[in-house]
């Protein structure tokens, strides 16, 4: 069952594209492409006609016959090259149109329905690696693909041209066996096709654990780099345990780790270089060896060896297109494989959530917020929280008490729709008009203003500025158009006033505080919680101090 998804998610990573929107144009490039690349074959084609008149020219010092070849030379050599090259430059730029569709495309998943956070969420944190799945890897995938395609092609149309020509040229081969005599017609392709199966067949069994090794590697490196960037993200508190010398440890095993993996994929790739290096250089003396005789026997002239050396060598090598791009196959599938996995990973939990939140039943619409017997699961069926049954009216302020763990926080996230593990009924109003803060906001990258505006548009100073006093701000009030990292630069504490700004900024019907300022002392958590109270908003609080009570009418302790 698992082999059959994942053909089906390796067919639409492959073919997507060129059932989408931009398949006319997508299809007119790799047409004209194929043309290209046929087009630069028949003249490598010409050039191996080029090859029997040039050396029997020099064989025979026909002065004049060798300079008209060296000029034929040039125009044949020209126009492969501007063949060649324009080949080339349309398919990196097919491949970049591809790798826009295809990143415009993941993105949209992944950050359509909370996706980015159920990954993370719902499989403990051991996310799939997004940041690389959709930056390095789709463009690895895509321009491998398009340069073994038009390998692959190159190698089709030469193996149809050059055959024929290799077929011509071999003379009938009688041989005697077993008291029976023998007769093979075209025998210098049937050398050729022999040659490069065996040495397809074993290069395959050499090389085939590389598309393992290559994808095992990824996920290391990417483990590497994912500690090395959480390290970076929680460096004030590492900082405080002085725990630099344990971060140590932990990365450079996960280092250690990554280049165990690293050697086993450079002893494999030292079989497959002695391999393909002996193919290669037994290759080029191959056809001397198997059409010398011929030629010692005056029956062909130097011209007509170096012809059948040169087609010989043009089959052969077409022939043996899969020892030649092993290397190259082997990172594809494994690209391939990373993003088939990754797709994988983000319908599984698509699915898991349709049919989870199947279990709870919303209506939206009503003036106030309903629970009816609701209960909340986590993903692996541990239930957290009962039965609950509750009713909230606008404009009225609750706080929700409980141990840590019970939870809490998790109620909230049912409630805003991102954790579809719960059973029951659940009435609540419109979308537009709840607002959720959690402990820790999010700040965007860039202007203060647009960190505190956000997800609106950048309010004028007009308006932010007295906000901000009223937030306790002010001395920030000169940064306003100052970009940075907000989330680095502001204490925990002045996060949480910069989301008491936008609560004031927004005005929500219905507000649900989430720890929303465990990080401020006391005295500014009461002149932030005080300035609520003047909302017409409803606002629903979690807390654990007593001293948020006397700001709320009702308590629930769950």
């Amino acid at each position: 069952m698992m082999d059959k998804q994942y053909r089906c998610s390796l067919s639409r990573l492959l073919f997507s594209y060129w059932k989408g929107e931009e398949k006319k144009r997508a299809w007119g490039m790799a047409i004209t492409i194929a043309a290209l690349t046929v087009a630069a074959v028949y003249m490598t084609l010409l050039l191996n006609d080029w090859f029997n008149s040039f050396y029997s020219a020099l064989q025979n010092y026909d002065q004049q016959a060798i300079y008209h070849g060296l000029i034929q030379f040039t125009g044949y050599a020209f126009a492969y090259i501007a063949f060649a090259v324009y080949a080339d430059y349309l398919q990196q730029r097919l491949a970049l149109r591809w790798r826009c569709w295809m990143t415009e495309k993941y993105l949209a998943q992944w950050t359509a329905g909370d996706m980015y956070y159920r990954m993370e969420a719902f499989s403990g944190g051991r996310g799939d690696n997004p940041d690389q799945r959709i930056s390095e890897d789709i463009d690895s995938f895509t321009s491998q693909s398009l340069s073994l395609m038009q390998g692959l092609l190159q190698a089709v149309t030469t193996i149809v041209c050059f055959i024929v020509v290799l077929w011509n040229l071999s003379e009938t081969l009688t041989f005697t066996l077993w008291g029976y005599t023998f007769h093979l017609e075209g025998y210098l392709v049937w050398t050729a096709l022999l040659y490069s199966v065996a040495g397809t067949w074993v290069t395959h069994q050499v090389g085939k654990k590389l598309i393992a090794l290559n994808y095992e590697q990824q996920k290391r490196e990417a483990n590497f780099r994912f500690g090395m960037m959480r390290l970076r993200d929680t460096a004030e508190s590492v900082a405080f345990y002085h725990g630099g010398s344990r971060e140590k440890e932990t990365l450079f095993s996960r280092f250690l780790q990554a280049v165990s993996n690293q050697y086993m994929i450079i002893r494999k790739n030292k079989q497959l270089s002695w391999l393909t290096s002996s193919y290669g250089q037994i290759a080029i003396i191959f056809p001397f060896v198997v059409a010398a005789p011929r030629y010692l026997t005056r029956k062909i002239s130097l011209g007509g060896l170096m012809q059948i050396a040169n087609c010989f060598g043009k089959v052969q090598d077409s022939l043996s297109y899969l020892v030649n791009a092993y290397t190259g196959i082997a990172a594809w599938r494994a690209c391939a494989n990373r993003l088939c996995s990754f797709t994988d990973h983000m319908e599984g939990i698509q699915e898991a959530a349709r049919v989870a939140s199947k279990r709870l039943k919303i209506v939206r619409g009503g003036q106030g917020v309903s629970l009816s017997h609701v209960k909340v699961s986590l993903p692996d069926g541990k239930v957290l929280i009962p039965d609950l049954s509750l009713a909230l009216q606008p404009g009225e302020k609750v706080i929700i008490h409980g141990p840590s763990g019970v939870g809490k926080s998790t109620l909230l996230r049912v409630l805003a729709g991102l954790w579809p593990f719960a059973e029951g009924k659940l009435q609540l109003p419109e979308e537009k008009t709840m607002l959720f803060i959690p402990q820790k906001p999010y700040l965007p990258f860039g202007t203060l203003r647009h960190a505190l505006s956000y997800p609106g548009q950048d309010a004028e100073d007009e308006v932010l500025l007295p906000l901000m006093k009223q937030c306790r701000m002010e001395k920030h009030v000169d940064q306003l158009d100052k970009e940075g990292d907000w989330m680095q630069v502001l204490s925990l504490g002045e996060q949480q006033k910069a989301a008491f700004v936008r609560i004031l900024l927004q005005r929500p019907a219905w507000l649900f505080l989430d720890e929303a300022s465990s990080a401020m002392d006391e005295e500014t958590e009461a002149a932030l919680y005080g300035l609520l109270a003047h909302l017409p908003s409803a606002v629903i609080s979690v807390g654990h101090r007593s001293t948020l009570d006397k700001f709320h009418e009702r308590i629930l302790n769950i």
